[in-house]
């Protein structure tokens, strides 16, 4: 699932990733992610330090990410990251990840109700 979309990327298979399914999935995230493909040109260009001609290069899955660059989005978007996890066949890690962030979620929200009943009290 990406995080923002909601939206699902399903291997097509269990082996080694191809050159297009990489390009597809990384394009599909960031348009995702960042919307308009001017808009996430500019911002995976500011996240990567690369050029906004090689951004739209990635969004246009006219080509992939190198490694350095792929790492640069996996720290700045959560649904590159998700998708990377899927392509690698981590579908534990990627779950495991999301289990934990709503646990926090639902923390931060328990927490905001405690304060809330406290004041309430006085």
């Amino acid at each position: 699932m990406f995080h923002k979309k909601g939206s699902l990327f399903h291997r097509e298979c269990e082996g080694l990733a191809s050159a297009s399914e990489y390009r597809q999935a990384i394009s599909s995230a960031l348009s995702q992610e960042l919307g308009g493909a001017g808009r996430a040109a500019k911002e995976t260009a500011r996240w990567t330090g690369a050029s906004e001609r090689t951004a739209k290069n990635w969004i246009s899955e006219t080509y992939g990410p190198t490694g350095e660059n792929l790492i640069e989005l996996m720290r700045h978007s959560d649904t590159v990251f998700d998708v990377v996890l899927v392509l690698a066949g981590r579908h534990e890690e990627r779950l495991a990840r999301r289990f934990i962030l709503a646990r926090d979620e639902v923390a931060e929200v328990l927490h905001g109700l405690d304060v809330i009943c406290r004041s309430d009290g006085d």
